[in-house]
Parts: C-alpha cells; structure tokens; sequence
C-alpha cells in the first residue's frame, strides 16, 4: 500500500508540475498577445488622421475579435493576429532545442504560439470563402518572456535569438511595424491561366467573386514549404 500510495504522490506532484508550467505560459502569452492588442489599437487611432490625407479613402482600421484575436487592416490588406489557446513544447530537432538556454533548463522549451495571417481585405468584404490567407509568422513564447518567430523575411529573420530576446513595448512595436511591412511588399500575382479557364454555369450565375477559384497573394504558397522562385 505504501509503494501504492507513493506512486499516486508522484503522479499527482507531476500533475500539478506540469499544470502550473503550462498556465504559467499561457498567461505569459496572453499578457504579450494582449500588449499586441494594445499596440495595434494605438497604431490606428494615432495615425488614423495622415491615411485621411491620402488621395483616395484608404480603409486603416483596429478591430477586436474576442479574448483570442485581432485584426489590423489598412489599405486592400489584413492582418491577424491569433493567439493559440493551448501551449506546445519545441519539437526535438528545432535549432533552439540545441542552445545551452534550453539545455540548463528544458521547461524553457515550452511556448505558447501567437499566429500573424495576411488576407486580402476584399476576400472578407466581399465574402469570397475560398480566397487564401498566409501565416507571416508565428510568435514562440516561454514563461519567462523569451521569444523567438517562425516566419518570412523582415520577421522571421529578425527575431531569432531565443535564449536572449525577451518580449517588451518595443519588441511589440517592432514585430508590428515590421509584419506590416511586410505585408505591404508581398503583392497580389495573378494566378495561373490553367487555374481560371474553366467555370461552371453555377459559378457563373453566383457572380465573379464568389467563384471557387481562390484568390491569393502567391497562389499555392505553402509556408512551411516554399520553393526559391514563390519566396515573397
């Protein structure tokens, strides 16, 4: 009974080990994903008065779409920024996994995700369900602030010292601005003739922009897999 009762102590200390780690991640990430929020909020607002000086009406905008997600939209883009509910542990063979910061302590490798999807604003004005979007980048953060991102150019590029970055106001400012730009020089290329030359009657009927084919900045970007020549 007693190596019984033992064992139970163990599985219920390794329960509540696990547990704390993770709700300590969580709330880390949704403190950092509300400061996101924040800063996107305050982008808009006190810069709203020079896109009105443009020559045409430029949509540049905030919107708040629950606990979990926001969007950023300013000229024919929109930005996403969605915060996973759930916390992940770095896969084994991630370049991060080998760092002596991960090694001194291995609960460092578990992160919680925040995700930045690029649209078009037109596929949600306009209903097209069937246009594409990509994922940016993606936001790794521990419970200790340190941050590092998966993703394209001007963004994965520039934040990718796990072991010292920590996550402020201006790292916040910084990935914003930077995603944004990003955005902005990834541009709309039309897709393949062999993609568009047949349509049915129905799809006809329903008018051009409900058609089932999609509408994306780079039609068939993966990106978790792209070729040299689709790079954005």
């Amino acid at each position: 009974m007693k190596v019984q009762a033992n064992t139970t102590r163990s599985l219920i200390e390794a329960i509540i080990t696990k547990g704390n780690l993770k709700q300590e991640v969580y709330h880390t990430t949704l403190n950092a994903f509300n400061a996101f929020k924040s800063a996107g909020e305050s982008l808009m607002n006190k810069n709203h008065a020079f896109i009105e000086k443009a020559k045409y009406a430029l949509p540049f905008s905030y919107k708040d779409r629950g606990q979990f997600e926001f969007r950023l939209k300013f000229g024919s883009d929109i930005l996403i920024f969605f915060m996973h509910s759930n916390v992940f542990d770095i896969p084994r063979d991630h370049e991060v996994m080998k760092t002596a910061y991960i090694k001194e302590d291995k609960s460092r490798s578990y992160c919680g995700i925040i995700h930045i999807f690029n649209f078009l604003a037109d596929s949600f004005r306009y209903n097209r369900i069937n246009d594409i979007g990509y994922c940016i980048g993606r936001i790794f953060l521990n419970r200790e602030g340190h941050y590092f991102i998966e993703g394209k150019r001007e963004i994965g590029l520039l934040y990718n010292n796990f072991p010292y970055a920590i996550l402020d106001d201006k790292s916040v400012q910084n990935i914003l601005h930077s995603s944004i730009l990003y955005s902005l020089n990834f541009d709309l290329l039309t897709p393949p003739f062999e993609n568009i030359r047949e349509v049915t009657a129905g799809e006809m009927q329903t008018t051009l922009d409900a058609f089932s084919i999609s509408t994306g900045k780079r039609l068939g970007f993966r990106f978790q897999a792209d070729s040299p020549e689709k790079q954005g």
